[in-house]
């Protein structure tokens, strides 16, 4: 199973503070602890959200709006991809993450090509099979 833990934004992360020495070195030790047990797949830090911007649909089009954004607490300061056996075993990774006291982590699986049921094609299939390759392949 697949899952994406997202690292939820904060005043500091929102207001660009970057992470001390200290703390990086803490993360890059928990990362490595990850990779060679076989769970991490990716994770990655994120810029603030006056850097991003909010891409909308509606019925009369497409809009985008520039950050920043309001409500840091809605927001993603980073992410990991973790592949684990189960729900439980994320969690109890995640439980050890280096992070301070008030910081919070929102873990969410993602779709397996059997989720989608009879609407994946054998068509969408071979297609989505033939995109993760080329994907990995540029990796």
């Amino acid at each position: 199973m697949r899952f994406m833990v997202i690292v939820k934004a904060n005043k500091d992360s929102e207001a660009g503070v970057m992470p001390t020495e200290a703390m990086l070195a803490e993360m890059g030790r928990f990362n490595e602890e990850m990779v060679k047990a076989g769970v991490m797949l990716s994770g990655e830090g994120l810029h603030p959200s006056a850097r991003g911007a909010r891409i909308r649909f509606s019925e009369g089009g497409v809009s985008v709006v520039d950050g920043p954004f309001p409500e840091s607490r809605d927001l993603a300061c980073g992410f990991w991809m973790i592949q684990v056996a189960s729900r439980e075993e994320a969690i109890a990774w995640m439980t050890r993450a280096p992070f301070e006291p008030g910081s919070e982590l929102e873990l969410r699986q993602v779709f397996e090509a059997e989720d989608f049921g009879e609407a994946l094609t054998p068509e969408l299939r071979e297609q989505e099979e033939r995109l993760r390759a080329e994907v990995a392949a540029r990796s």
